[in-house]
């Protein structure tokens, strides 16, 4: 499935006892569709109040339905800041996490001295004029294999904390200061994190070597203030072509005057993503063994994602 959702009133993608989570609404609109218990699994969690253009999600279906019953039961009985955008059947080898070859996200911050009123919880404010030049240019250091450990939260619970980053590119559109970001995977508030350092450059209080002088001292202690979640979007997922999961323009629609449609780049050269196609004689990469590869076959919904 693809999902797209509003995370304002969430505690992130994440199921959990004492809080809303877009997980439980999604899993309790689907059973009532088909009369029986519905688990999902998505291609990344996203955090408390981070959106998603693109989320993709599989399900093993325990009845069977028509892909229009699915859609639109599913969005009948979701609340207003959910929504189901299509719904594939997949092979039994595909897995929305698993079989990710990398996410992608955007962070977007309006730069202007009035605080916002219909973008609020779609963007973070920023009142201090941004050198959007000098954030690209220190963002550059981070791109590559990399240890991001001054860059994930304490409670990150991933065993390891090297991730690669493909590209990273900030860019000025009148008001708004884009962060474009795509990588295999992402630690906890890794890009919020990125993003609070990023500002510290775009205001001129830190150097444009400042974002490689943190990755190198790995202690996130010693570095900036995280960005709010409300200007984070999860706006794709990519896998094998082979799974043939339906292309759809990036988010947020904020940005649809830059008339990009899915705005794909060629992904670096990597033994993951050969691992992660099947292909025989191929490891494991160091940033991807905290990840099992224990596989099941599914039916893949489109949502948003957790960074």
């Amino acid at each position: 499935m693809g999902v797209e959702y509003d995370g304002s009133g969430y505690c992130g993608w994440q199921r959990l006892k004492h809080a809303p989570s877009v997980q439980a609404a999604l899993e309790t609109a689907l059973s009532q569709v088909s009369g029986d218990t519905v688990k999902v699994h998505c291609s990344g969690r996203t955090d408390s109040g981070v959106h998603a253009t693109r989320q993709i999600v599989h399900l093993d279906p325990p009845v069977k339905r028509s892909e229009k019953a699915w859609v639109f039961g599913a969005n009948t009985n979701l609340p207003r800041d959910i929504a189901v955008r299509w719904i594939r059947e997949v092979p039994d080898d595909f897995h929305a996490r698993f079989k990710a070859l990398a996410r992608r996200y955007r962070y977007v911050i309006l730069n202007q001295p009035g605080r916002p009123v219909l973008e609020r919880a779609n963007a973070t404010w920023c009142r201090e004029p941004l050198d959007d030049k000098a954030m690209h240019a220190a963002a550059q250091a981070l791109i590559g294999e990399q240890d991001f450990s001054s860059f994930r939260a304490a409670g990150c619970q991933s065993k390891t904390p090297w991730r690669h980053l493909h590209f990273i590119e900030v860019h000025r559109h009148g008001p708004l200061v884009v962060v474009d970001v795509q990588a295999n995977a992402f630690l906890h508030h890794m890009i919020r994190n990125i993003v609070g350092a990023l500002v510290a450059v775009g205001r001129g209080e830190q150097g444009v070597g400042y974002l490689a002088e943190l990755l190198a001292l790995k202690d996130r202690k010693l570095a900036s203030a995280t960005a709010p979640g409300c200007g984070l979007h999860f706006v794709d997922c990519v896998y094998d072509s082979r799974f043939d999961l339906p292309r759809e323009p990036l988010g947020p629609n904020l940005l649809a005057f830059l008339g990009e449609w899915t705005g794909e780049r060629e992904l670096p050269d990597n033994p993951r993503f050969a691992y992660r196609r099947g292909q025989p004689g191929c490891d494991l990469p160091r940033c991807d063994q905290s990840q099992g590869e224990a596989l099941t076959g599914k039916l893949a919904l489109s949502r948003e994602p957790l960074a």
